[in-house]
């Protein structure tokens, strides 16, 4: 499937009416085809695309023969008055036109059509690659955005719940202590914490709006912060499993970068087929046909006129053999196939670096979801302990200094169990791009 079909698909998914007032949702799918749509990046790739389908054509190989034409008219003056050598005394006014019309054919140049017309081929299958390749990072970026965004709103939940926690304590205390009953330093106590509290709920409003904006940066579309559409996903840990030694035996036929490599390699394998090609005589075939006509005038004597017209065709082979050029053609041709050699090694470096990789990202993924488990207990053992905390301070066994003790506990547990879940969902895309499933999620739905 290639990018233009793509991006046709995506036009039409559009339709929707995520940008009608009705509406104010966005889910992770419309995030990334609203940006697909948008990208230019991707608009660019399209566009080189189709010029390279509109090259992969048997003419721009070379195999049809061209036909010129051209048309000639030219006037002279020649003055004879004094010229006593003349057939024609007086001053001589010659037109003349003469159309040519010219065929050049290539019969045999070593088989570098057929070539070239494979290494058109190949280029075109390049620029799918590349504007595929677009794509995947495209969606990588956007989902990595997404969730991030995610992370951050579930931030500033946790902040304005422990906000509202404290300022609901502040306004008791603030009037225990109006009434006389409560010491002025425990007021003060929780005002400043109602503060502190206001001031990390307004630091992570800021850095949730951020986030908002890069992903509507990588949409290419307006945002209004007070208007921000609600993200309809949920910011959850469960996955679908990737066998790791599945993924690794389908990379060169699903990483689309190790395909983009592979192709640069068949095409500096034909590159050097090409360049075999100049070592073979060259059979060319030329015809051509010039009507001719002329127009002689004496402007001393208008009784003096005279038309001629001449027709000339000509046809004929030519036949070219390079005997010696400096061995020209020998260095081009063991260049190009250091050159492949360079392509083949450069195709496995990255196939051995992407595996490489596809392993650490793995270990990686077991190890973010071993802490993200880990994380998800000890925040809810947190939370457990301020709810208990918070029993035992309204009856009096517990000090206000343990209690804010308590909830800090809780609020570091909770931003932490958030970053956690971030770096594996982070982590699990990379493997899903890397193994070319990321891609087809899109496609094939």
């Amino acid at each position: 499937m290639n990018a233009r079909f793509l991006l046709c698909f995506f036009s039409l998914f559009m339709l929707q009416t995520f940008f009608c007032q009705d509406k104010q949702n966005l889910s992770a799918k419309e995030a990334v085809l609203i940006a697909i749509k948008n990208n230019y990046a991707v608009q660019i790739s399209a566009a080189q695309q189709r010029i390279a389908e509109k090259n992969n054509t048997w003419s721009e190989a070379g195999l049809y023969p061209t036909v010129t034409l051209n048309v000639g008219a030219n006037t002279t003056i020649q003055d004879n008055t004094n010229n006593p050598f003349t057939f024609t005394p007086g001053v001589i006014l010659s037109t003349n036109l003469s159309p040519n019309l010219s065929l050049n054919m290539n019969l045999f140049s070593g088989m570098a059509v057929r070539i070239s017309k494979q290494r058109l081929g190949q280029l075109e299958a390049q620029s799918k690659g590349n504007a595929l390749a677009v794509i995947e990072s495209t969606i990588l970026d956007v989902l990595k955005t997404y969730y991030q965004a995610l992370a951050q709103r579930e931030k500033l939940k946790v902040l304005n719940e422990v906000k509202k926690n404290s300022l609901d304590r502040f306004k008791y205390y603030d009037l225990k202590n109006e009434i006389g009953t409560s010491n002025s330093l425990e007021a003060l106590q929780f005002k400043n914490l109602y503060f502190s509290d206001s001031i990390n709920a307004t630091v992570q409003k800021i850095s949730f709006e951020n986030s908002m904006r890069n992903l509507f940066l990588l949409m290419n579309q307006p945002i209004e912060i007070d208007n921000i559409p609600e993200l309809t996903e949920e910011f959850s840990a469960e996955f679908p499993i990737i066998d790791f030694e599945d993924a690794l035996s389908s990379l060169p036929n699903s990483n689309q970068d190790l395909k983009n490599q592979y192709l640069a390699v068949e095409l500096q394998r034909t590159n050097t087929a090409f360049q075999k090609s100049f070592l073979y005589p060259t059979l060319g075939l030329q015809a051509g046909f010039t009507p001719a006509r002329s127009w002689f005038r004496d402007l001393n004597d208008p009784n003096l006129k005279v038309n001629t017209e001449v027709i000339m065709y000509n046809g004929g082979l030519n036949l070219r053999y390079n005997l010696f050029n400096n061995w020209k053609n020998k260095r081009a041709i063991e260049a190009s196939k250091i050159q492949e050699s360079i392509s083949a090694l450069s195709y496995e470096n990255m196939k051995k670096s992407l595996e490489n990789s596809l392993a650490t990202l793995v270990d990686t993924y077991k190890g973010n979801a071993e802490l993200v488990a880990l994380a998800e207990l000890n925040l809810d053992y947190a939370k457990q302990a301020w709810t208990l905390a918070e029993k035992r301070f309204n009856l009096g066994t517990l000090s206000s200094i343990e209690l804010v003790t308590f909830k800090n506990t809780f609020e570091n547990q909770s931003l932490q169990y958030f970053d956690f879940l971030l770096t594996k969902i982070n982590t699990y895309l990379e493997m899903y791009k890397m193994t070319g499933k990321l891609k087809l999620e899109y496609i094939r739905d």
